[in-house]
């Protein structure tokens, strides 16, 4: 492990700034940035030290820790899943993670996340797709128009060349929220059909993107509407008890996941026995497993999000903030002249009060 030179106070960037950020460089190139970093960390898949990430569920949600490493850095990411937090004026999800020094532990970088996951968990979807759809297409349904939802279809339109989106949700006015954000971002509305059921928006479409949030098991889309040679990206269904998709369309699919050991308690494939045989993302990225193999295929990412992606993110925004000159420093350890001298602190804390 070659020696680097770290800083001594740990860099920070909090929500407002990473946010001006993603505007500054536009979410297209944001998502086109992360999408490589990510294919990259896949791509040296055996360098990293895995675990399936630590959950502890509550009635309302769940909280989560995702930590990965390689011989040189550490990252993790703190994050939640509160369907019923917008009735409390609180985002679904909030996230903030940090990256650390291996050969040291010192923390290198603290960021918050909450806008970065959303980005990152699209961008690992149209990477994906990118493997596992059919080429040539340029039709997604997207069942779900909530807070995740305008970044999955910008990832699908830059990223893959998606031409037609075909939205169903079962609150109207978040389809018209949806329908407002990608105006803004250059999607015109014609481009977007509203739909009035799941059937119809799987009508026509090559690719089809669940990203609801209710925690249960359902099943949003059916088995009779999916057609042969589909590409599905399952992204709500994230957790033990929480599904999108029914038992009878998994068992016709060809099943790719990131980490099996997490993916196969929290993911789609939860529902099928233990040794139900799927495909990992990094094998397809490196050439050692078969992406789609045939036309009529109907393909499946069962994403359910690894700390691999929040690795890479972290990165790439501690670079990106760096460059932009954003980071703001964060006194978040000590600075000792002596570092066998901790109770220093207390004599230096004590005496600045008695001068205040």
């Amino acid at each position: 492990m070659e020696t680097r030179h770290l800083p001594t106070r740990t860099a920070f960037l909090g929500a407002a700034q990473a946010a001006r950020l993603v505007a500054r460089h536009g979410p297209g190139r944001c998502l086109q940035g992360l999408a490589q970093a990510i294919e990259a960390d896949f791509a040296r898949w055996p360098d990293f030290e895995k675990s399936a990430r630590i959950a502890h569920h509550s009635l309302g949600g769940v909280i989560e820790l995702m930590p990965v490493c390689d011989e040189q850095d550490y990252a993790f990411k703190y994050v939640n899943g509160h369907p019923g937090n917008r009735l409390q004026g609180l985002p679904t999800v909030m996230a903030f993670g940090a990256l650390a020094d291996m050969a040291t532990g010192m923390p290198i970088f603290l960021a918050d996340l909450t806008l970065v996951t959303a980005l990152r968990t699209a961008a690992t979807s149209a990477l994906a797709a990118r493997h596992l759809a059919r080429p040539g297409s340029r039709c997604m349904a997207l069942i779900g128009a909530g807070s995740q939802a305008e970044f999955q279809a910008l990832a699908f339109t830059e990223l893959l060349g998606i031409e037609q989106l075909r939205v169903f949700d079962l609150d109207p006015a978040t389809m018209d929220k949806l329908a407002d954000n990608l105006g803004h971002a250059g999607i015109a509305a014609a481009r977007i059909t509203r739909c009035a059921s799941s059937r119809e928006a799987l009508d026509g479409a090559d690719i089809v993107t669940t990203v609801t949030a209710a925690k249960r098991r359902q099943a949003v889309i059916a088995d009779a509407d999916v057609r042969p040679g589909m590409h599905i990206n399952a992204v709500g269904g994230d957790g033990p008890g929480k599904t999108e998709l029914p038992v009878e369309l998994l068992q016709r699919c060809r099943i790719f996941v990131e980490y099996p050991p997490q993916t196969r308690v929290e993911g789609e494939i939860q529902q099928l026995p233990a040794d139900a045989p799927v495909s990992e993302l990094w094998q397809v990225i490196t050439g050692q497993a078969p992406g789609r193999t045939q036309d009529d295929q109907i393909t499946l990412f069962d994403s359910v999000g690894f700390a691999l992606e929040d690795f890479a993110a972290l990165r790439w925004l501690h670079a990106l903030a760096r460059d932009a000159g954003m980071l703001q420093p964060l006194d978040l350890v000590p600075a000792l002249a002596d570092p066998r001298d901790l109770y220093r602190l207390v004599r230096d804390a004590a005496h600045l009060d008695s001068r205040a």
